[in-house]
């Protein structure tokens, strides 16, 4: 089985070139001001200069106005946008038009009443994105080092492409897979030394484990 594997929150030179290297089907930059991972659309631009066109840049976004992505699509480029925040049906289509870009719609999970409201985006996105539902205080959507129930998923069908996300490290990564059927993940947290710190070792860790699935 081959997994796909998205290494999100890159910052450094060497935490993208382990993950290209490394095997990742797509790097993401996260242009949220409140996460320790953010950066600009100008350093996202540089990161990614070398990254191979085989390789897709996504750019995590947190209900974002059209003035923002504007700048981050004419400035970074990325092959996807990824809707982290309350986005609705409706916003992801005026976004996918407007922009030309592809999306990702991320859901927050917590319920089987998540995965009922998750199928109504499957007419809009190209790509439905799976993380756990935030704690009430949390400052950020995502990139919380938490998982969620993934037997909500077993045995779900989707028409889009989809990934798994939240609290995933190298170690839970084949139960996550056997579990939820994924055939595609996302990663922040799980490759971190610190919240923002990616760490080189560890994105390959992940990246071997999900090799040998």
């Amino acid at each position: 089985m081959t997994i796909e594997v998205k290494i999100c929150g890159l910052s450094t030179p060497g935490t993208v070139s382990a993950a290209v290297d490394g095997g990742a089907r797509f790097v993401g930059f996260v242009f949220y001001p409140p996460s320790p991972r953010c950066v600009s659309p100008e350093r996202a631009a540089e990161l990614a200069a070398h990254v191979p066109v085989s390789v897709t840049r996504v750019g995590l976004v947190v209900d974002a106005d059209d003035d923002t992505l504007d700048g981050i699509v004419s400035v970074a480029r990325p092959g996807m946008l990824q809707l982290h925040g309350l986005e609705s049906v409706g916003r992801v289509r005026e976004i996918k038009a407007r922009f030309g870009v592809a999306v990702m719609k991320v859901v927050r999970m917590a319920g089987p009443g998540d995965v009922a409201a998750a199928h109504a985006f499957e007419d809009v996105a190209d790509r439905l994105l799976f993380d756990a539902r935030p704690p009430d205080d949390a400052t950020r959507p995502g990139g919380n080092a938490l998982a969620f129930d993934w037997d909500l998923l077993e045995g779900q069908r989707w028409r889009r492409p989809w990934m798994l996300a939240g609290g995933l490290t190298a170690g839970n990564l084949a139960e996550a897979v056997r579990v939820s059927g994924a055939g595609a993940v996302d990663v922040s947290s799980g490759v971190e030394d610190a919240p923002g710190v990616k760490s080189a070792e560890k994105i390959r860790a992940f990246l071997e484990a999900a090799a040998g699935l």
